[in-house]
């Protein structure tokens, strides 16, 4: 690669223009933190719990109240917790949304809870209780992480 100079100096010391110069990678403007880190991973773990971290305790105490009661509204619809596996698409994203609860998803799967395989409209509702309330934690755990980096008040 050919690097950019120019013919103009400055002085005797043949300095470079630097209107002309190679551009240089800029530095970010929010800079990762450690804390932009944690606050995400507690966040997902414990609902609510990066929010917590980053003393926004209104805010997490709601994600907190919220995530966790839709989990239990779901499994008491008799909701169906999906395992990981390789099979449909849809079982697939299924486990994806439970998995966004964090400790709740681990808690459910030790413990043998939403293992029913019900055929009513109920656990349906309940099933989707269950991934609505992953993907709710998701949101809360990017949510902590810009408010970590900086990027919302």
């Amino acid at each position: 690669m050919a690097m950019l100079t120019t013919d103009k100096t400055i002085d005797k010391d043949k300095k470079v223009d630097k209107s002309k110069a190679a551009p240089t990678v800029p530095e970010p403007e929010y800079p990762l933190t450690t804390m932009a880190v944690v606050a995400p991973l507690v966040g997902w773990l414990i609902p609510g719990g990066g929010h917590i971290l980053l003393k926004r305790y209104a805010r997490g105490i709601l994600l907190l109240v919220s995530v966790v009661a839709m989990f239990l509204i779901g499994l008491g619809m008799q909701g169906r917790i999906y395992k990981p596996n390789g099979g449909d698409i849809l079982d697939i994203l299924g486990f994806v949304g439970d998995v966004g609860s964090g400790a709740l998803y681990f808690l459910a799967r030790i413990m043998d809870w939403g293992n029913v395989m019900a055929a009513n409209a109920a656990a349906d509702y309940g099933k989707t209780f269950l991934i609505v309330a992953g993907l709710l934690n998701f949101i809360a755990a990017a949510d902590a992480h810009h408010i970590a980096l900086g990027k919302k008040p």
